[in-house]
């Protein structure tokens, strides 16, 4: 059974899914457990109960992902639950942007990946490409520059195309999430996204929150389940917002708190 689109809770109401769930429960857990820790699920009701959430704890704390990380023992069934239960093709992914112009974008943004650019000296927020990154937003050499970056990005895919650079202008995260729409570019809400993967697209510019005005941002390059895929700016492997390059990256997709910005059309 593919994911439905939204996480499965104490609660839901479309049978057919607790029926899928308890099923596939009863399976995991007989495999793996045994004697008194074993939890019967009655298949044939179609109550998401006490007693399943605690199967479904059970299930979590017994397995991880498929990226080998922990399974959250929160009781609700989001992709990345999902996933281990029905397995990964199950879960939405998508390798590239349909769209020509993201994929364009987000290929100038892997040009710089490949190209390993970094700053220069490390920890400056400067560098030959920095500087012009940050410069292109509009904003002086020497300031933090993810979201510059993804501006370039655009702006440079916008050049070749011979067309208008859609992404507004700026250099700061969260005033790029907040003057997106006056673009005409449409807002998935974090709390959206996690609930439904399948509507984080390939070319998607994805906003980070660290209150105060601080942010983080970069691209999504592709999507699987509940991770993406990632080009970004101004960071590194420990996926901080203040590192010394343009990297790949994977993240957890319950890790972006803001939300994601979709140019596609625009």
């Amino acid at each position: 059974m593919k994911y439905p689109g939204r996480i499965i809770k104490a609660g839901e109401a479309e049978a057919r899914i607790v029926k899928a769930l308890k099923t596939a429960l009863n399976k995991a857990l007989g495999l793996r457990g045994g004697g008194g820790e074993a939890i019967v699920l009655d298949a044939d009701n179609p109550t998401f109960g006490p007693r399943m959430k605690q199967a479904v704890q059970l299930f979590q704390a017994r397995n991880v992902d498929d990226e080998g990380q922990p399974l959250k023992t929160d009781g609700e069934v989001g992709a990345l639950t999902w996933a281990v239960l029905f397995g990964a093709a199950r879960v939405p992914q998508a390798d590239a942007p349909k769209d020509a112009f993201l994929a364009a974008v987000v290929a100038k943004a892997g040009s710089q990946a490949d190209a390993g650019v970094r700053e220069q000296p490390r920890n400056s927020n400067r560098g030959p490409e920095v500087d012009v990154y940050l410069r292109r937003s509009g904003v002086t050499p020497g300031l933090a520059w993810c979201c510059a970056f993804t501006y370039w990005c655009f702006d440079e895919a916008a050049k070749a195309a011979g067309r208008a650079n859609p992404m507004f202008r700026t250099a700061g995260c969260m005033a790029h999430w907040n003057n997106a729409q006056r673009q005409g570019a449409r807002r998935i809400p974090a709390a959206q996204a996690v609930a439904d993967p399948a509507l984080v697209k390939p070319g998607m510019v994805f906003i980070m929150d660290f209150g105060g005005g601080l942010g983080h941002t970069g691209f999504v390059e592709r999507i699987d389940g509940g991770y993406i895929h990632t080009i970004e700016g101004n960071t590194d492997a420990s996926q901080t917002r203040e590192g010394g390059g343009v990297y790949r990256l994977q993240r957890k997709l319950s890790s972006i708190n803001k939300g994601f910005i979709d140019y596609a059309g625009v």
